[in-house]
């Protein structure tokens, strides 16, 4: 009877995991699904309300762009800063724990170095977000 409630227990967990899973992706999508039909709604009343309308809705549009472009630039500065942040205090930590000659002398005692990895990925996500992408206007 134990064998049967050891099994399962874990079965029970994997099925709700997966189940809340595919319902929170399901909410989400109805919701970006709604604000895209209000969205669309709102504009196309814009536009058939007065002769100044267009010109409004393409304001609104350009305005919703560019705050989309501003998210993503600030999305991907904390992104890099998280990373610099990562690689600076794995290597630390690996070194300490290994101490400052590693496991012995040769390659295996450079493992601290490991933590460049996430730290030269934030660095070009900073060299991205301050040097080649596009201004936001």
């Amino acid at each position: 009877m134990k064998i049967e409630l050891a099994l399962l227990f874990p079965i029970v967990v994997i099925v709700v995991v997966f189940i809340f899973t595919a319902v929170v992706h399901w909410v989400d999508s109805q919701r970006k699904e709604r604000e895209a039909y209000y969205k669309a709604e709102t504009l196309r009343r814009i536009t058939e309300a007065s002769g100044d309308g267009a010109k409004a809705a393409m304001e609104l549009l350009q305005a919703d762009e560019r705050l989309k472009r501003i998210k993503m630039r600030e999305g991907l500065k904390i992104g890099g800063l998280v990373n610099v942040g990562v690689g600076v205090g794995l290597v630390i930590f690996l070194h300490e724990l290994l101490g400052p000659h590693g496991v012995d002398n040769g390659a295996a005692g450079q493992v601290y170095l490991c933590g460049l990895i996430p730290g030269l990925i934030g660095v070009a996500l900073l060299v991205y977000v301050y040097l080649l992408a596009a201004p936001v206007e």
